[in-house]
Parts: structure tokens; C-alpha cells; sequence
């Protein structure tokens, strides 16, 4: 079980609290904010940078270079964007893609019946798709809350059987309100912030 440290809108000194812990994932959702941050956590080798937000298009290049991982890829259009940076600085890199599970509008990725279009991800280059992400409703009904993630799991393992020589091992979901459900639904990463360092001020 990986814990990722969200540490967007706190100050570096949270990164370094959690790092002494043994938490080395980080994750930040403002790509330009992160890019600060990182050019102080340089003594730190082991951290991995982990972007979680909505990634814009104009922050793509900026934020494939800042970040070992983008957790976030709601759309075919927005992998293939990163893939042709990725060629650009001639790097790979990871990414997880984000699934509606709940299917409100407000929310972006791909839906659970987007299946030929999440296969597509799979075949694009300089990026390697390792696993899945969702966010269940910030509500109080467990059912809602574990058949979100309980489909992502589903999902998962749909996928797999489509993807013999590529299966994918991640399941990102989960946040400091609902965590204890995910990882009874088969999480593998969890993204805490409220938990570790308070209220978002």
C-alpha cells in the first residue's frame, strides 16, 4: 500500500515532515507551485513526483518535465499530447488514468463504457499506463462511497483480461475521508492530505 503525501497548497516544510517519516510520494495539483517546491527537495533522492490535478493543456509540457508520474489522464487527446512532449525530451513516463466512476458531470475522465478508448491508451508511446484512478462523491453514504471503488476494481480486472502482455497493477482511490473503504476495495495507493497535515487553510 503506497501512501501519496497531497501536499498541494503547503508549505515545503509538510514535505519534509513526511519524508522523515518514510512518505516519499508527493503529489501536487498546480503544476507551477510543484516546480518550486521540487527545486527544494533536490537533497531528497527519493522523492517521487506525483501530479494529481487537472492537467491543462498549455501546462503539459511543464508538468511532463517537472513529474515522474501524472496520475490524472481523463482523456485519449491529453495522453497523446504528453506522449508527443515525452518524445520531445526523450523520457517516458507513468501515468494512471482517471475513471468517472461516478458518473457526475462535474467530474472528468473516462467513463466505465469507454473501453475501446481506454484500450487506445495502452498502444500510445513514451508514456506507460500503469493503473487506474477515480474519486468517489464527498458524501457520507458508505454504499455510494464502495461501489464507486468497488467498479474501479472491476474495471481493473476487465481490463487485465483484455491485456494479457501489459496487465496493470495500480488502483489509486481513496482520500483521507473515505481511505479505509478503498483499501477494502483492492486499493494499492492512497492520497492523504487532510489526515497528515490538517485542514486546507
Amino acid at each position: 500500500m503506497k501512501i501519496i503525501a497531497v501536499t498541494k497548497t503547503k508549505p515545503f516544510s509538510c514535505i519534509i515532515d513526511v519524508y522523515q517519516l518514510g512518505i516519499t510520494s508527493i503529489g501536487e495539483n498546480r503544476v507551477n507551485d510543484a516546480i518550486e517546491k521540487f527545486e527544494s527537495s533536490k537533497n531528497m533522492p527519493m522523492v517521487e513526483k506525483r501530479f494529481i490535478g487537472h492537467l491543462q493543456s498549455n501546462k503539459t509540457k511543464k508538468c511532463v518535465t517537472a513529474f515522474d508520474t501524472i496520475d490524472s489522464i481523463h482523456s485519449l487527446k491529453l495522453l497523446k499530447k504528453i506522449s508527443r512532449e515525452c518524445q520531445k525530451g526523450k523520457k517516458t513516463i507513468k501515468a494512471l488514468l482517471e475513471i468517472n466512476t461516478s458518473a457526475e458531470t462535474q467530474k472528468k475522465g473516462f467513463l466505465p463504457e469507454d473501453i475501446n478508448e481506454i484500450l487506445q491508451c495502452f498502444e500510445v508511446q513514451n508514456v506507460q499506463v500503469e493503473g487506474l484512478m477515480t474519486m468517489a462523491p464527498f458524501t457520507k453514504d458508505e454504499k455510494i462511497v464502495r461501489s464507486c471503488f468497488s467498479l474501479l476494481r472491476q474495471m481493473k480486472n476487465k481490463l487485465n483480461k483484455l491485456l494479457p502482455l501489459k496487465p496493470i497493477k495500480e488502483l489509486s482511490m481513496g482520500m483521507s475521508n473515505d481511505y479505509e473503504i478503498a483499501i477494502e476495495e483492492g486499493a494499492t495507493q492512497i492520497r492523504l492530505g487532510t489526515v497528515l497535515f490538517g485542514p486546507r487553510s
